[in-house]
């Protein structure tokens, strides 16, 4: 069967957090994206038929797609691509359209970066290549179950402002929304409800959303 799309190659698979995984693969030939820009991967996990291919749009995690490029996977362990992914060991095969997406960053400004569950990628690949860039980076991560520790507490020990909240701390986000809306070009990355509150944590502390650039996941 023949799968549409670019065929990449899975360098590895980690863990990076409960239920989340960090796939990395191979940079195709020409391939040039942007943090904050996304792919749509497809895979056959169970046969070789037309109507076993499955596709899901995964934000870039990675603050550049030099090499290789990362992708941050949630695990449904009921659904039926995450868990095939997460279970990958590295030389398989997937398939990629790419990349999408107007909201990006160009290494340009200070940023601002809020994360609401799988939003975090593309957060921290954000503040990462703003930092690599000499710029300042905040970012703002609302999650009881927080993933991509390491690389959160590296942006923190290398200057950046990082404050991870609980899943149930509106208030508290916030307030850190309106402590630092204007200090950066703001990023925010997350489910409806979630992108919905951040847009008015900006309006409620005088800023305009429409400024702020949201990726909505659904």
């Amino acid at each position: 069967m023949e799968i549409a799309g670019t065929p990449v190659t899975v360098e590895s698979v980690r863990e990076v957090g409960s239920d989340t995984v960090a796939l990395e693969l191979e940079t195709p030939d020409e391939f040039d994206a942007l943090p904050g820009q996304f792919v749509l991967l497809r895979a056959a996990p169970n046969g070789d038929d037309e109507d076993d291919v499955l596709e899901r749009h995964y934000t870039l995690s990675s603050p550049s797609v030099e090499e290789t490029f990362e992708l941050t996977v949630g695990v449904d362990p009921e659904g039926d691509l995450s868990p095939w992914l997460a279970d990958l060991e590295g030389g398989e095969t997937v398939h990629i359209d790419g990349p999408y997406g107007t909201i990006t960053y160009e290494r340009d400004q200070d940023v601002v970066a809020v994360a609401g569950g799988p939003g975090v990628g593309p957060a921290v690949s954000i503040a990462e290549a703003a930092h690599e860039a000499g710029h300042d980076a905040v970012v703002l991560y609302q999650d009881d179950e927080p993933a991509h520790r390491e690389r959160l507490e590296a942006l923190e020990a290398d200057g950046a402002t990082v404050r991870v909240v609980d899943g149930d701390a509106d208030d508290e986000l916030a307030a850190a929304i309106e402590r630092h809306h204007e200090t950066g070009q703001l990023y925010a990355f997350g489910f409806e409800g979630f992108v919905t509150f951040v847009a008015d944590a900006i309006e409620d502390a005088g800023g305009d959303p429409d400024e702020a650039l949201i990726e909505n996941f659904g």
